[in-house]
């Protein structure tokens, strides 16, 4: 292998992806590891990756990491010239030669390096024990493989994603990283695979077994518990079996908070190991003092609610069609709870689909059904040829000749089906009833007994009416099984005479049941109970400062969140290290007078946003709730560097996220072009309600017309095959 500058030596590592050589850099005769791209026919995406991964790599300048030194590029060859580290992954040694005592003070070092990247706002997102390095003459210690790993200290969860292009390592991947727990990444997601791989160094054995099936994993680590590793070995001391599985808990709040509680209960167990040759039972956790601000991300008073939503999963499962709704005011959680049906839809290999209509983007028919069969092509996609061809033969036995009127707005199933041929111009209402028809032969095709199938259509109080005329075929037709169509709608913004409440009356003479949930406002106990475990304190003690939380938001959840998140923000609630607590103060609470609107309070934090982070937000929220950066490289006339630079802080402080990782790679990569998500409506609200009023008309002029300018031949004419199914 030549790579200019080095004289490589021996192979040390190979897998389908990459080659490590251990190599001389020619210029000083350094000893250093060459890490090679292992592929022909490099994609740019795969090279914006890899320098992705140096420069993470380079940046976590510490003990405990191997360093990367140098970027290299040779004719068609990448490198990152790297420290070169004696010693081999706890995966090489298989686990034989390792006992209780070697073990502690690996897993010891591991969380203080593990600490030390967390503290640099790093998360590492692949620990597993191919990334754990050991040394067993020097007994040193170093992780290493930083290619998936963010600078965001919360990653918001993604669209679903088939299971082949999740990040991380399957076996090891925490229940929040699968995507199916509707639950943020943050740093914890490291002990959940810290804890997996010391599961594995202690009983020999993952606590999953690796089938081969890549649902059955995923819904191991979001619904099963593993056995109890003392119960596999009983050598392995029980405290030492406790402390792994409370790493491994499916909730973040569950497990260890920091890594200096988890350094010290080993440390525990290590001095009774080498005193006592044994190690006693002790309270595990006592000393793990949360110092950094996390709300919990668990639900509050939802029990009830989430079991009605289980029951009819259960009975779509067995082949009935059935609607659910679920109303509340904005904030009042009806999106985090329909999520939480993920986990029996995993184990049933089911699909969940989502959807969401737009309070700006109303004219566009059928735009949040479309959006989610959309996500579901882009998962089937990412199956294996042999898959793909049989749903080429199930959807060309559906469609017939029609197969070009669900490619017309659902461009990926082309990618899918094949070149399709045209169908004959009709008129508008001859347009929407085959397109009524073809759809449903199209949904069909997917649910099933083998694969159930929940459509979750978000924001009903916009849609609009050919997309309601749809879901009343889509239910009421008997052919129709396995489908559970759940929809969320804003109550207070829904009147008798609302389109979706004139639909629903059709629906109800029809004979169809439908299924109401009613989303209310928390309560004082639960509100009381979240302001307790955000601050990792009792009831009895923050009873006053919920009282006030509780008459400021009405326990409205988003609103709670949001208040906490600025009081915080305000060092109004600060962790006390000498007293090792959470305190606040009350009266300087109540001095600062917040507003008791959610609209107002989002738009004060904005305020403080850097000018240019705040000008592109106010764009963006004129696009609607989702954006990208090309759109608003077009409407600022700014370049997508420059953009995705503003946004930067936007994305730390959580008020927009992104939609896949493709925003990591902007600087290296100019064509790709990142999707955005505004966190919530009332975030976008915010941002487009500090436009002035006299501006707002002049900026949607100006984005139609240099979007119109940029659309290409082929978006056009997508357009305006979309554009024939709008009623008359």
């Amino acid at each position: 292998m030549i790579i200019s500058g080095y004289e490589t030596k021996e192979k040390i590592y190979e897998s389908n992806k990459t080659i490590i050589y251990r190599a001389i850099r020619n210029r000083d005769g350094k000893i250093l590891a060459l890490k090679i791209l292992n592929e022909e026919n490099l994609s740019k995406e795969t090279i914006a990756r890899f320098k992705y991964e140096y420069e993470i790599q380079k940046s976590v300048f510490t003990e405990g990491i191997v360093q990367a030194f140098d970027f290299e590029k040779y004719n068609n060859r990448y490198a990152i010239a790297m420290e070169y580290f004696n010693g081999s992954s706890l995966q090489q040694y298989d686990f034989k030669n390792l006992d209780i005592e070697s073990i502690l003070k690996i897993f010891i070092s591991v969380a203080e390096i593990l600490n030390r990247i967390h503290e640099m706002n790093i998360i590492h997102k692949d620990i597993n024990p191919s990334n754990i390095l050991y040394n067993s003459q020097t007994k040193e210690v170093k992780i290493i493989d930083f290619g998936i790993s963010t600078k965001l200290t919360i990653e918001k969860n993604q669209a679903i994603l088939n299971p082949n292009l999740l990040e991380g390592t399957l076996s090891y991947i925490s229940p929040e990283q699968t995507r199916r727990m509707n639950r943020p990444i943050d740093y914890r997601t490291d002990y959940y695979s810290l804890g997996v791989s010391l599961y594995e160094t202690l009983t020999k054995q993952k606590p999953f077994p690796n089938t081969g099936d890549a649902l059955e994993i995923i819904h191991c680590h979001i619904a099963k518990e593993p056995m109890p590793p003392h119960e596999i070995d009983s050598s392995i001391p029980v405290t030492l079996s406790n402390i792994t599985l409370k790493l491994m808990s499916k909730n973040a709040e569950d497990r260890y908070q920091t890594l200096l509680g988890l350094i010290y209960d080993l440390q525990k167990c290590l001095e009774q190991f080498l005193t006592l040759h044994k190690i006693e039972a002790f309270e595990i956790g006592a000393n793990d003092k949360l110092s950094k601000f996390r709300i919990p991300q668990k639900l509050y008073g939802r029990e009830k609610e989430i079991q009605i939503l289980l029951d009819s999963f259960k009975r779509i499962s067995e082949g009935n069609t059935e609607i659910m709704l679920v109303s509340g005011f904005s904030g009042i959680g009806k999106s985090v709870l329909i999520n939480e049906i993920q986990k029996p839809i995993v184990e049933k290999r089911g699909y969940f689909i989502t959807g969401k209509y737009d309070q700006f983007q109303r004219n566009i028919p059928y735009s949040a059904i479309i959006d989610a069969f959309r996500g579901l092509i882009r998962q089937i996609l990412a199956e294996s040829s042999v898959y793909l061809n049989l749903w080429k033969e199930k959807l060309l036995d559906a469609l017939g000749k029609n197969g070009q009127v669900i490619v017309d707005v659902i461009p990926e199933l082309e990618s899918i089906l094949g070149k399709q041929e045209e169908v004959p111009r009709l008129s508008p209402n001859e347009s929407q009833n085959r397109f009524n028809f073809v759809f449903q032969n199209f949904v069909r095709v997917f649910a099933s007994e083998e694969h159930p199938i929940v459509i979750f259509i978000d924001d009903l109080q916009w849609i609009d009416s050919a997309s309601l005329q749809l879901i009343h075929l889509l239910i009421t037709n008997p052919e129709n099984r396995f489908l559970f169509f759940i929809g969320a709608y804003r109550d207070n913004e829904v009147d008798d005479t609302h389109p979706l409440k004139l639909a629903l009356e059709k629906l109800k003479k029809d004979s169809v049941s439908i299924r109401e949930i009613q989303l209310n406002n928390l309560d004082f106990r639960n509100v009381n109970q979240l302001v307790a475990d955000s601050l990792n304190s009792d009831t009895n003690l923050t009873e006053e400062l919920s009282e006030l939380v509780y008459s400021k938001t009405a326990g409205n959840p988003f609103f709670v969140n949001e208040l906490l998140k600025l009081l915080f923000h305000k060092k109004l609630l600060y962790f006390a290290h000498s007293l090792q607590k959470w305190n606040w103060d009350i009266q300087k609470i109540n001095a600062i007078g917040i507003s008791d609107s959610v609209v107002s309070l989002m738009t004060s934090k904005m305020e403080e946003l850097p000018k240019d982070t705040l000008a592109i937000l106010k764009l963006a929220s004129c696009i609607g709730t989702v954006f990208d950066l090309k759109t608003l490289s077009i409407v600022s006339e700014s370049s997508k560097l420059q953009i995705s630079t503003s946004l930067w802080e936007a994305l730390q402080q959580g008020f927009i996220y992104p939609l896949d990782d493709s925003y990591k790679f902007i600087q290296d990569m100019e064509e790709v072009n990142p999707g955005y998500k505004f966190a919530h409506d009332r975030i976008q609200q915010s941002a487009y309600l500090l436009i002035p009023e006299e501006e707002k008309t002049t900026i949607h002029l100006k984005i139609g017309r240099l979007m119109l300018e940029h659309l290409s031949t082929n978006e056009q004419k997508r357009k305006e095959n979309h554009s024939q199914y709008q009623l008359v």
